[in-house]
């Protein structure tokens, strides 16, 4: 048996344990509030589709069949390091491993390409790329290395970037205030409120993704808007791999509070420096940023 061949082999005895990986998290239902509840809470369905839609995480490679299934796994097995830099990816020993044909194949490693995990040269063959290559904000790839060896070096950029980008987006976002806006974002944080009265992480966690998203779609900044995926996935990884929550907290729920009332003042500079404490409320957030200073 050669050497990819076995590392297939432990890889997949791995994921047939029943235990949730990186790329099972979406099948843990959002728990639902008592009926009785559910009527003071601001609805989760049925909003205006072009503000849901931006806080919902990039599905990537998931829910496709054998195709999706097979991207998954290989790029596990390449971001985690069990195929190094280089190493020469036979089709035919794939597709025999994992009991799938050429075509599924050969479009799985398009995949890859496409996110520079491998490259696919005439007369080399399919090869694994060096990090260098890799496209670092694709969010599968933000995914694989956040549940595998590299988590804690993956969740410390993301944090550093989201540090970047949000308190910038917010103050821009200050300066672009449509009602329709300014009310989802109002019962986002109602709906979190609940959520964290009630012990439902999860629901907590699925708005506030929407919350930070929509924020940066709002800032009239397409290139900032570009980025908004990467946040959702920073949100997606900053918990443990079960829940994929981001701690709610009641002081973070303040912050998210305070955002919201600034930016319905339009007062970009009480909305940025909300946000920047809203970020400094995580522990692995205060070992990389300095605390905002007093204006």
């Amino acid at each position: 048996m050669s050497t990819l061949a076995h590392t297939m082999m432990t890889a997949a005895r791995s994921a047939d344990s029943g235990l949730a990986g990186p790329g099972e998290i979406d099948r843990y239902p959002y728990a639902e509030a008592p009926v009785a509840d559910r009527a003071a809470v601001p609805a989760w369905e049925g909003a205006d589709s072009e503000l849901v839609r931006v806080g919902r995480r990039t599905a990537g490679s998931r829910g496709r069949g054998l195709h999706g299934q097979l991207v998954q796994q290989l790029g596990q097995m390449i971001v985690s390091g069990d195929l190094g830099a280089d190493r020469p990816l036979v089709p035919e020993e794939i597709g025999q491993r994992f009991e799938v044909s050429r075509t599924v194949v050969r479009e799985s490693l398009r995949v890859l390409e496409a996110k520079g995990l491998v490259s696919a040269r005439p007369n080399v063959g399919t090869r694994v790329r060096p990090v260098s290559d890799w496209n670092l904000l694709d969010p599968d790839i933000i995914e694989w290395r956040a549940f595998g060896p590299q988590r804690d070096d993956q969740r410390r950029e993301l944090n550093e970037l989201r540090w970047t980008i949000e308190p910038l987006a917010a103050r821009l976002a200050a300066g672009h205030g449509r009602e329709e806006v300014q009310q989802r974002l109002s019962d986002l944080v109602e709906i979190m409120s609940h959520a964290l009265s009630g012990g439902d992480a999860l629901t907590f966690s699925r708005a506030d993704t929407e919350f930070h998203a929509l924020l940066i779609q709002v800032a009239g900044n397409r290139m900032l808007e570009h980025l908004s995926g990467i946040v959702s996935s920073a949100l997606h990884v900053s918990g443990g791999p079960v829940t994929g929550c981001d701690r709610p907290t009641e002081t973070s729920l303040t912050q998210h509070g305070r955002i919201v009332d600034a930016l319905g003042a339009g007062d970009g500079g009480a909305a940025e420096a909300a946000m920047r404490q809203l970020l400094t409320v995580h522990p692995e957030v205060e070992r990389v940023v300095p605390a905002p200073r007093e204006h």
